[in-house]
């Protein structure tokens, strides 16, 4: 397990809660096909273990990457080819599914991106809200 203090970011957008409702999850799915992450929007508790499943089901490589403003601006400019020390920044060969489990310690709302070249800009970004439970 992994326990990441993340500062909040801005979003210039209004944000609505993944799922039907209730408890944040705790051990959310997420999808990547046709380079689109789903759900986009997902809710999780703050200070509690999260497992997050990745499971790309595209014929291509992708990554998820999730933090504040300021790692995604040292992703969107570097030359990392690979991801697996971090559980907040994982490489999801074509075709497979990873686990990775992270602790927020700050309640706030982060983005998860893929930064491999033309993904974040095709729409490969998703929204995570720590929230209190």
């Amino acid at each position: 397990m992994h326990r990441l203090s993340l500062l909040p970011f801005a979003m210039g957008v209004v944000l609505l809660a993944s799922g039907c409702g209730g408890e944040p999850a705790t051990e959310p799915t997420i999808a990547i096909h046709y380079s689109r992450f789903t759900p986009g929007v997902l809710e999780v508790p703050v200070g509690r273990p999260v497992t997050f499943t990745l499971r790309n089901d595209d014929p291509i490589e992708h990554e998820w990457i999730v933090g504040p403003s300021d790692i995604h601006e040292v992703h969107r400019t570097g030359t990392e080819a690979f991801h697996g020390e971090l559980p907040t920044e994982v490489t999801v060969p074509a075709f497979s599914v990873r686990e990775t489990t992270v602790t927020f310690d700050q309640a706030g709302t982060y983005a998860y991106i893929c930064h491999l070249p033309g993904h974040e800009a095709y729409g490969m970004v998703g929204t995570l809200r720590v929230v209190e439970a």
